[in-house]
């Protein structure tokens, strides 16, 4: 029983559901780090299952995804095949995800250039960027795939590194650069067009530590702060560790990463508000109060993760959140790994869980880019560009300097703004998420924005943003679920589940594609 149909719901008068499109009252977005889809749901949902490692086995009547079999797996295009990395080689190198290059990799479509484009160099072998983890590794992510809802056609918005990801996330922009504190780099700002494609930090923020560049235009915060919604950036390593003698905030609060190596909790380019001015906290300053969080005082709704936990435990949590993990738990490779970010995600979804807000909400688990491992789907080219810095068509040789473009543009289009990019995970929790569901609607990092849009009828960005165009969430979800008690609470070292109520609504529930 699917209940009253979710499209229905969402166009229901906002003033019988308190405020809201739906009955989501609560947004918690965890955006994590550098991940395409094959890359952890290659195999989804079929895991090998070695001694030793965590045992998954699938509900009957899971449903497929789009993932590596067949004559792909073992006849694949590219100079490497792709192949199954065990939890004992969870650590990995960091691959090569800039925008030009990931263009090259998928060589107009062929998706065969892999290896000798986004290959990583630094003393691992290029082709490692074609292996992929199975429930034995990301046991806790195909739980909750299980006992939730994915996708398997979720995309990156445009082509590139963290920076476009994050601030797509909150505009659905990466064009409008209009401030800057050095010269700006071609990998970094596409040459002649104002687009970020690579990862300056933001121009607003005490705490960088490279080139910087600030944006004109607007976020999603600008129109949560206009219609007076409740929000906020929760990150860790935000708080000051120090402040120098100007008052300047100073962020070196460090973990070991799983690397071996210090690796600093706060990373600059992944604050996507701190490039606005209208929404950035330059000195990191704390909040006034905590019943101030998620409202606009001197913190202007960026704050340490601590910050979120202490409104939560306060009933104070704003109408919609974003958790960034400290560096070393993000899942980044080089510096992070499945394993930690495991610990960072179950530890943080089994407390929101148990939340009297729970009943209400909705956490999407997303990711910022690909990180440039491999994933076999040629993404929908639905913005077009021919700046410089494109390479998705014509010759793609190894050695050679970027040639072709991305499609001639629309007139009066930005540049710099090639996507959608590769496919990454996405995952919905929630008690009206459907149940063991694989949703293959084409969505991106956009319809993440549009769903919030709707949701609190803000509007839209405008000057171009991806949102407008952005694929619908909404099919994901069954209002008609309404179980406030359903809640699958899973072990943070094994990612297997623990004894919950709902465990099991995987194996009860009939799936559905």
């Amino acid at each position: 029983m699917t209940g009253i149909p979710a499209f229905l719901l969402a166009l229901a008068s906002t003033a019988a559901s308190g405020g809201t499109a739906t009955p989501i009252k609560k947004v918690v977005v965890i955006f994590q780090e550098n991940v395409s889809f094959d890359h952890y749901f290659a195999s989804y949902p079929v895991a090998r299952n070695p001694p030793g490692e965590p045992a998954f086995h699938a509900a009957p009547g899971t449903p497929t995804v789009n993932g590596i079999s067949g004559w792909l797996a073992t006849h694949n295009p590219n100079s490497t095949q792709p192949f199954r990395l065990s939890r004992s080689q969870a650590a990995t190198c960091d691959q090569d995800h800039d925008y030009t290059p990931e263009q090259q990799a998928m060589h107009g479509g062929l998706m065969d250039r892999f290896p000798e484009f986004t290959g990583a160099g630094s003393g691992c072998d290029q082709g490692q960027v074609m292996g992929w983890f199975d429930g034995n590794t990301v046991t806790a992510l195909w739980n909750y795939a299980q006992n939730f809802a994915m996708s398997d056609n979720f995309f990156d918005t445009t082509f590139g590194p963290s920076t476009p990801g994050h601030l797509n996330l909150i505009s659905g922009q990466t064009h409008g650069v209009n401030a800057f504190n050095q010269p700006l780099r071609d990998t970094d700002v596409a040459p002649g067009t104002g687009t970020v494609i690579g990862d300056p930090e933001g121009f607003y923020d005490d705490c960088q530590t490279a080139e910087t560049v600030g944006l004109s235009g607007r976020n999603v915060g600008d129109l949560l702060n206009a219609k007076g919604v409740t929000w906020g950036w929760f990150q860790g390593g935000f708080s000051p560790t120090s402040r120098d003698a100007r008052g300047k905030a100073v962020c070196e609060l460090s973990h070991v990463g799983s690397d071996g190596k210090p690796q600093r909790d706060y990373v600059p380019h992944h604050e996507p508000f701190q490039y606005y001015a209208s929404t950035s906290n330059p000195h990191h300053l704390p909040p006034t109060s905590v019943a101030m969080i998620g409202h606009t005082d001197q913190a202007n709704h960026q704050y340490d993760l601590a910050d979120f936990w202490t409104a939560a435990s306060a009933g104070n949590l704003p109408a919609v959140c974003y958790l960034k993990a400290p560096a070393y738990l993000d899942g980044h490779a080089g510096y992070s790994d499945p394993l930690a970010e495991q610990r960072f995600l179950v530890d943080t979804i089994n407390r929101l869980q148990k939340l009297p807000d729970w009943k209400e909400m909705a956490i999407f688990i997303a990711w910022d880019d690909s990180d440039g491992w491999y994933d076999h789907v040629m993404p929908p080219i639905v913005s077009r560009s021919n700046s410089s810095a494109d390479a998705l068509t014509g010759p793609s040789v190894p050695g050679s300097p970027p040639s072709g473009d991305c499609g001639v543009p629309a007139p009066g289009a930005y540049l710099g703004r090639c996507g959608y990019g590769q496919r990454l995970p996405f995952l919905v929790i929630s008690p009206y998420a459907r149940r063991n569901f694989v949703d293959h609607s084409v969505t991106d990092l956009t319809s993440i924005l549009r769903l919030i849009e709707d949701n609190w009828d803000l509007g839209r960005i405008g000057d171009q943003s991806f949102d407008a165009q952005a694929g619908s969430l909404l099919g994901m979800f069954d209002f008609g679920l309404g179980n406030s008690n359903r809640r699958v609470l899973l072990d943070p070292s094994t990612g297997e589940p623990v004894g919950t109520r709902g465990a099991t609504a995987a194996s009860t529930a009939a799936p559905r594609h």
